[in-house]
């Protein structure tokens, strides 16, 4: 049997090392039956996790990033091999569908893409979308998967995160549901941002959260941080997120959520 063959039948699970059929990890939404790691997902295979077929509808989906710092072909480049790779134009894909009987407004990461990072567009896209759900009166979805800011667009990149942060208070003052669901990793200045700010905040299991590295941080305090420091279990612990959800039962927590938040809702 050839190598390519062979990975096409079967995965190898990097947190217990154990062997997997792929289609097994398909059906388990690609949540090793072993030991319940979460391998990541493609913003497409989210998007078809959450929403009822054939029902989305994709917002500004030929925006795509330049070089405003002109760095050149090192830049330019890479943007070509992500899209490349992906078939994506962006780290971000954003757009209307529904989750059962609700309309929502959903923004989903990804993080093959530069590493989910956050440059202008994926600011703009969020921005554009966090708008689109005040205009529809929608709830909105973010599922976040990032690296922090994009450093080749400097701060043109760090400003995405006021920016984004004043679409977020604005869907608020439209008395609009806004769920924040944190998969590994979210990090740097998308977690300081749009990513925290949820009326309900939800991670995945042994996901990755924080601003900077542990070594960073380790350094400056000069401490040994806790077991399971930046781990989506330490911040439940903490009161940093609502609570930690299998992919699993994913759906249908945000569907439960989606009608509690309705007006007269449980």
């Amino acid at each position: 049997m050839t190598k390519a063959i062979t990975e096409e039948l079967w995965a190898k699970c990097p947190h217990c090392h154990e062997v997997i059929y792929v289609k097994v990890l398909e059906e388990n939404l690609k949540v090793c039956p072993k030991c319940r790691h979460h391998h990541k997902l493609g913003a497409q295979e989210r998007i078809k996790m959450l929403l009822e077929p054939g029902t989305f509808e994709e917002f500004d989906a030929d925006l795509s990033s330049s070089d405003p710092l002109a760095i050149g072909e090192t830049y330019v480049g890479k943007l070509a091999e992500d899209q490349e790779k992906t078939g994506l134009r962006e780290a971000i894909v954003t757009g209307r569908g529904k989750i059962g009987a609700h309309s929502v407004v959903l923004g989903v990461m990804d993080f093959r893409f530069r590493g989910g990072s956050m440059g202008s567009v994926v600011g703009e896209k969020v921005t554009r979308a966090i708008e689109r759900a005040v205009d529809l009166h929608n709830p909105c979805i973010m599922v976040t998967a990032s690296g922090g800011a994009r450093m080749q667009e400097g701060t043109l990149s760090l400003m995405q995160m006021a920016k984004t942060s004043a679409a977020v208070a604005r869907l608020r003052s439209a008395g609009l549901f806004y769920l924040c669901i944190l998969t590994d990793p979210t990090t740097a200045g998308v977690a300081a941002s749009f990513a925290s700010l949820g009326d309900v905040v939800l991670a995945e299991p042994h996901a990755l959260i924080g601003f900077t590295g542990q070594r960073v941080i380790q350094e400056t305090i000069r401490q040994k941080l806790p077991p399971g420091f930046q781990l989506s279990e330490f911040f439940l612990k903490h009161g940093m997120v609502d609570d930690v959800v299998d992919r699993r039962s994913l759906s249908s927590v945000v569907t439960k959520l989606l009608d509690y938040s309705k007006p007269g809702g449980g």
